[in-house]
């Protein structure tokens, strides 16, 4: 098949990782991609395929939202019009971006299916101010979503989210995140020789309000774990990591790492900790946390969006998003000084992954939904010259 995929290369995030893992993984299958993205000429980021590009016009983009230019629109229908062959299916993994709304009807327009994954992290039970503002990007996406073909959504909670707000049940598939179980995985690293200590504890991704970092540095300061254990923050520091290493930093066993764009470097790390640490308020389905599942790392995680449904039945430990640093400065000394447990938790973090979340399963599904929404398309009738007398 022919998939036109629009999606982000830049700047990192994890709708980036989607991106590349997914067309990655098309084009194993021998399946063609034409890649359709907000960019000016840049150099392509690590371990991304070579497949036909499309660069659409931007104003601003970032992690969380993108600005498209005026002629976006124009560009992209275009474009579309011009891909030889002609595209099976459209699929948007969505940038949040007002180009998104128009997408429905471009491609109703040129009679092409439409397939959308909308990555917003959510909390159904909004505890917190957080979860209402995401919830509120629901509320306003649902119209929009339900004018597609299809919309992928990596769990049952937040299809019941979407059903709520009126997207029609039938248009919506729960495909959760998928990660390369062989590349990800347990082995061996130098990174407890390269700090010099025991344990090893990560937290890996944005370093932003939602994502609550702020609680686990103060439970770890609080929890005095000592010298031969290390905290590792791994991510794209940002204004709010500005405000927050001058109180938690290498006095206090903390370590940070900034962003790594180099994906070999990052399983390396992954294979050398012993615990993850994922204190969201909002979640989706976090793609670090499954890639730390599949390196077989012991996972701690809140239960917002659908990370508590990734480690029940002790595939890890599920907190509350409310009072985080008081249950981690418990639970932090538990994990310091019981290897075996957190050995045992890695275990089963890493056979859930290869039950429920392998990237070759959300691809074999995926080419299930592509032959669904393309045979569903009624073909458009041939031109005709009417001959008149």
């Amino acid at each position: 098949m022919h998939i036109a995929w629009l999606g982000k290369k830049s700047p990192f995030c994890g709708n980036v990782t989607y991106s590349r893992e997914v067309t990655n993984a098309l084009l194993d299958r021998d399946h063609r991609v034409s890649f359709f993205h907000f960019a000016q000429e840049e150099a392509a980021p690590d371990n991304w395929p070579d497949f036909q590009e499309i660069s659409i016009p931007f104003l601003y983009k970032s992690q969380i939202y993108t600005l498209p230019s005026l002629r976006s629109r124009k560009v992209l229908e275009q474009a579309l019009r011009a891909l030889v062959p002609r595209p099976d299916v459209v699929h948007a993994s969505l940038t949040l971006s007002p180009l998104d709304f128009y997408l429905p009807e471009i491609c109703q327009e040129l009679n092409l299916p439409l397939v959308a994954t909308f990555h917003p992290p959510f909390d159904r039970k909004l505890r917190n101010l957080t979860s209402s503002t995401q919830y509120l990007m629901y509320q306003l996406y649902a119209p929009s979503l339900a004018k597609y073909d299809r919309v992928i959504v990596f769990s049952h909670l937040q299809r019941e989210v979407l059903i709520q707000l009126g997207v029609p049940a039938s248009r919506l598939a729960v495909i959760p995140n998928g990660v390369d179980i062989d590349k990800y995985s347990p082995g061996p690293s130098s990174l407890k020789a390269e700090l010099g200590v025991d344990r090893v504890f990560l937290y890996q991704g944005r370093i932003s309000p939602e994502k609550n970092v702020e609680s686990l540095l103060k439970a770890w300061k609080q929890s005095r774990m000592g010298e031969t254990a290390k905290l590792a923050i791994v991510g794209n520091h940002g204004p709010l990591a500005a405000s927050l290493i001058p109180f938690y930093g290498p006095e206090h066993g903390i370590i940070w790492f900034g962003f790594i764009a180099n994906e070999r470097r990052r399983i390396e790390i992954l294979r050398g900790c012993d615990v993850f640490i994922l204190p969201s308020l909002v979640e989706g389905l976090s793609l670090s946390l499954l890639e730390a599942m599949a390196c077989g790392v012991a996972c701690v995680a809140t239960d917002a969006g659908a990370d508590g449904e990734v480690l029940e039945h002790e595939a890890g430990v599920i907190l509350k998003t409310q009072g985080v640093a008081t249950q981690l400065k418990t639970l932090l000394p538990q994990l310091r000084d019981h290897a075996a447990w957190t050995e045992l938790l890695g275990q089963n973090a890493r056979r859930r992954v290869e039950e429920r979340y392998t990237l070759s399963d959300n691809i074999s599904q995926l080419e299930a939904l592509y032959t669904e929404v393309a045979a569903e398309v009624v073909p458009t009738p041939p031109l005709f010259t009417r001959r008149y007398a």
